[in-house]
């Protein structure tokens, strides 16, 4: 299983395929220069994604909050899996925070769940 993170504003490259993750369209991108699916329902809750706000000291209670979101996405979650299985993923999202997003925390539910 390959999957890949990138920032949705980063340039288009060797990405697969290539899935938003970010539940509001990220600002200032036309759709057609999204150049992939995008999977809202994988995206935070509203209100998950406000509590959170990129804050490193919530990121393991952020993730297990989030996951908890995902495991109700069954079929969302088996897409994305089979995607991966066949090639390289790349999972987007719009926040300037590279290291605590939800791409990151998806990433880590998508491998770890896939065992």
């Amino acid at each position: 299983m390959t999957i890949a993170i990138k920032r949705v504003y980063d340039p288009v490259g060797e990405d697969g395929i290539r899935i938003l993750v970010d539940r509001l369209w990220p600002r200032g991108l036309k759709k057609e220069n999204l150049h992939g699916q995008w999977a809202k329902e994988l995206g935070p809750s509203t209100e998950l994604r406000k509590w959170f706000g990129h804050d490193p000291e919530k990121w393991q209670e952020f993730k297990q909050k989030y996951f908890a979101e995902l495991d109700a996405q069954v079929e969302a979650v088996q897409q994305i899996r089979a995607q991966a299985r066949e090639g390289l993923v790349t999972l987007l999202f719009a926040s300037h925070e590279s290291n605590y997003n939800q791409a990151v925390a998806l990433r880590e539910y998508l491998e770890k769940e896939s065992h």
